[in-house]
């Protein structure tokens, strides 16, 4: 059997950190454009509807592929996720409640509102999964440990929707529901956080 000759070894030595450099890893969801975060709530007068014109979810794997199948099937495919939302870009279709819900939230002092997942847990139902998810919620620079309820299922090749909606009280993180119109609209400090978010592998 012949031995290696050098020009071999060094080939091996060279290609090695290459191989490694080019092994397929845990990687991201991307969070689609067509994904909405918005919220709803009443008033003395009416009901609103503020929704975030921009925001961003870091959603870290533990697979190297077909994620959302995998979630689908109850594997917990999912290790981290982090979103955050700009208060100045929640737009509540109107300049006066606009100016008044930043304000209500402390825009300005606080200017991010943010979750970070703690855990979950999955549960297979008729079409996909129920999610229940435990993390941190940040509001007006309040930390609060929240549960919230998602539905996830498959969205064709790849593609993971997940939607839910989420009851907050303002007060319970310091905040003062705004008020409208010299006093006569008043907000109702609880609101309903809505998402339907639409992730990518």
């Amino acid at each position: 059997m012949r031995s290696p000759t050098i020009r071999t070894i060094l080939g091996l030595v060279f290609l090695a950190p290459l191989t490694a450099a080019w092994t397929p890893g845990p990687r991201s969801l991307d969070l689609e454009p067509s994904s909405k975060l918005w919220v709803t709530g009443t008033s003395s007068v009416r009901s609103w509807q503020c929704k975030a014109a921009t925001f961003d979810a870091a959603i870290q794997t533990t697979h190297d592929a077909g994620i959302p199948a995998a979630i689908v099937a109850g594997d917990k495919a999912v290790r981290a996720v982090s979103v955050t939302v700009p208060v100045e870009r929640l737009d509540c279709n109107n300049g006066t409640m606009n100016e008044h819900m930043r304000k209500a939230l402390k825009a300005q002092e606080f200017p991010t509102i943010t979750f970070t997942l703690a855990g979950y847990e999955l549960a297979k139902q008729a079409e996909g999964v129920k999610v229940t998810l435990n993390g941190t919620l940040t509001l007006g620079g309040v930390q609060k440990a929240i549960t919230m309820q998602a539905d996830a299922r498959e969205e064709g090749p790849g593609a993971l929707r997940v939607a839910g909606v989420h009851d907050l009280r303002m007060k319970e993180y310091g905040l003062k529901p705004p008020t409208l119109m010299m006093g006569t609209m008043k907000v109702n400090e609880l609101v309903k956080v809505n998402f339907d978010l639409l992730l990518k592998d």
